[in-house]
C-alpha cells in the first residue's frame, strides 16, 4: 500500500467525496488482497457493506457488468464436452495462468449454461458483460467503452471470486478483413487484443461465440483454450433429451412414463435439434398437455417434432411404431388401427 493512498483516503473524508473515498478504500483492499493480506482486504471490504453510504456495488464497479444467477440444476452434456469443461475447473483450481476460455458453437449447444455451471462448480459469481451498453455509434466511443470496462475488471479487489462471462463476443470481435467498415471495427478489434494481453491473471474469463468461423484469428488465438460444442452426436441427443425429460417430469403428476415411446418419437425425424431446442420442446409439450389425457404431451411431442404436422396411421407404422403405440399417439382404438393398416395393404 502506497503512503499517496492513505493520504488521498484522508483526503476524501474530510472533503466528503463519498464516491472517491469508496474507490480509494476498494483500492487499498485490493493492494492488502494481492499482497497475502487477504483478512485485512476482507475487514475493509467488510466495513464497507456494513455502511448505507459506501456498500460495494458491481454496478458501480462497472455499469457494463451485471451479476447473474448461476444453475443448480445439471446440465446434459455430452462426454467429449463435459471432459473438457471439467478440464477448464482443473486449470482454474491449478492457479497457473490458463484463465482464458472460448466456448464455440451453434445457438442452443450449451455454451451459456455450460459457463454458469462452471462457475457454480468453481465456488464463485458470474458476471456477465453487456455488450448493448458497451456499442456505440459515435466513432471511437465503442473502444473508449472497452478499456474502460477492462480497466475496472482488472481493478476490482478479490477477483478469484468472479467469472467473466463475455457472451456473443462476435458483436464486437468479427475479422477485421470482413467487415464493411475496416477501420472502425479494426479499432474495436485491436482494442480487444490490447486488452486481453494485458488481462489481469487473476481474472477467469468466459467468451462464447456463434460465429467462430468469422472472428478474427489474432482474437481466438489469445483464448488459452477453445471448446467446440458442435459435437452432438445422435446418440447423445437422444440422452440429452432423455435427461430433459426425466427433469421436467419431477413436476408433473398421472402423465404417462413411456421411455421406450418416448425414444422412437424423438427418433422419428431425422432433423437434428439441439439441446436448446429439445429442452423448448419438451417443456411446452409437458406444459400444454391436458391433465387428463396421461399421453397428451406424447402427442403434442410427436407433432412438435414433425414441424406440427399431424401423422396420420400409415405414417406412423411405416415410422415403426406398433399399433399399440399408434392407439396411444392417436386415441384410435387398436382393432380400428388394425383394420385401417390391413385395409390399406389391400
Amino acid at each position: 500500500m502506497k503512503k499517496e493512498d492513505v493520504l488521498n483516503l484522508i483526503k476524501y473524508h474530510y472533503e466528503d467525496k463519498n464516491r472517491e473515498f469508496k474507490d480509494q478504500a476498494i483500492t487499498i483492499a485490493r493492494d492488502f488482497d494481492r499482497s497475502g493480506e487477504s483478512q485485512l482486504a476482507q475487514y475493509i471490504m467488510g466495513l464497507l457493506s456494513q455502511s448505507d453510504r459506501f456498500v460495494p456495488q458491481i454496478n458501480d464497479i462497472s455499469e457494463n457488468l451485471t451479476l447473474i444467477e448461476t444453475n443448480t440444476d445439471a446440465l446434459p452434456l455430452p462426454t467429449t464436452i463435459s471432459n473438457d469443461l471439467k478440464g477448464i475447473i482443473n486449470a482454474v483450481n491449478h492457479n497457473i495462468g490458463i484463465n482464458k476460455f472460448l466456448f464455440a458453437g451453434s445457438p442452443g449447444t450449451g455454451k451459456t449454461e455450460s459457463a454458469k455451471q462452471i462457475t457454480r462448480l468453481l465456488g464463485r459469481k458470474l458476471l456477465m458483460v453487456n455488450f448493448s451498453d458497451l456499442v456505440d455509434s459515435k466513432l471511437g466511443q465503442t473502444s473508449k467503452n472497452l478499456n474502460s470496462l477492462f480497466k475496472s475488471i482488472n481493478g476490482m479487489p478479490f477477483l478469484n471470486q468472479y467469472v467473466f462471462l463475455f457472451d456473443e463476443i462476435d458483436a464486437i470481435a468479427l475479422d477485421r478483413i470482413n467487415q464493411n467498415d475496416i477501420r472502425e471495427m479494426g479499432r474495436v478489434t485491436s482494442t480487444f487484443l490490447k486488452s486481453l494481453d494485458t488481462l489481469n491473471p487473476e481474472v477467469v474469463m468466459i467468451a462464447t461465440t456463434n460465429l467462430f468461423d468469422e472472428l478474427d484469428k489474432a482474437l481466438v488465438r489469445r483464448f488459452d483454450a477453445t471448446i467446440n460444442f458442435d459435437r452432438y452426436t445422435d446418440q447423445d441427443l437422444l440422452e440429452v433429451s432423455e435427461s430433459i425429460l426425466n427433469d421436467y417430469l419431477k413436476q408433473f403428476k398421472g402423465v404417462t412414463r413411456d421411455t421406450r415411446l418416448f425414444k422412437k418419437i424423438m427418433k422419428s425425424n431425422t432433423s437434428k435439434l439441439l439441446p436448446g431446442d429439445l429442452k423448448n420442446l419438451i417443456r411446452t409439450s409437458l406444459a400444454f398437455s391436458d391433465p387428463d389425457d396421461p399421453n397428451d404431451y406424447l402427442k403434442r411431442l410427436l407433432k412438435g417434432i414433425h414441424s406440427g404436422k399431424s401423422l396420420n396411421i400409415e405414417e406412423l407404422y411405416k415410422l415403426g411404431f406398433t399399433v399399440r403405440e399408434i392407439e396411444v399417439l392417436t386415441g384410435i382404438s387398436k382393432s380400428s388401427v388394425s383394420r385401417e393398416l390391413s385395409e390399406g395393404k389391400s
